[in-house]
């Protein structure tokens, strides 16, 4: 069992510590939630069946974090910034990015993280479920709900998107 534990593991480690890094808000604090992790997952029997280790691995690290920020140790909007600093390119591709984050960070915890589930690591809905632990249906109509207050946040002037195409004119 380990072994597959050992194969899964380092075949998810990049989406693992991508979603860990969308939770903690760091990189340190990444590591350590990936760390966490993999000693729980390894220690553990996984599932029988080998196509939902992987959400197996997600939910692991999800509780993981759950029981940190309960007890207050993330310090996740100290190190958001510290993030941000370090990321801070002036490209299209960043301001997007960032515009969408910001958008995503003002979205209540369930919508978040069904969005960081389903759209940005991919799992399927099933798989979702099973990490979040409610219904496939609650993930469906969360999405949903998720995506329309996402366009919403970005559209509707919570969030202020950088003049891309001033600053291209002013640079020229």
């Amino acid at each position: 069992m380990r072994v597959i534990v050992e194969h899964a593991l380092r075949q998810n480690w990049e989406r693992l510590f991508s979603y860990a890094l969308r939770l903690s808000g760091n990189r340190d604090g990444a590591a350590d939630l990936l760390q966490s992790c993999a000693t729980k997952a390894l220690a553990a029997s996984p599932p029988e069946d080998g196509e939902r280790i992987r959400a197996w691995l997600f939910a692991i690290l999800r509780n993981i974090w759950i029981d940190e920020h309960r007890r207050g140790e993330t310090g996740a909007a100290i190190a958001e910034e510290a993030l941000e600093d370090d990321q801070w390119r002036r490209d299209d591709r960043m301001i997007a990015v960032i515009t969408v984050r910001q958008a995503l960070e003002r979205l209540d915890q369930p919508y978040r993280e069904v969005i960081e589930l389903v759209d940005l690591a991919g799992f399927r809905y099933g798989e979702a479920a099973d990490i979040l632990g409610v219904p496939v249906g609650t993930v469906m109509s969360r999405l949903s709900r998720a995506r329309l207050l996402l366009l919403n946040a970005i559209e509707g002037g919570s969030v202020r998107p950088f003049a891309v195409r001033q600053r291209k004119r002013a640079s020229d």
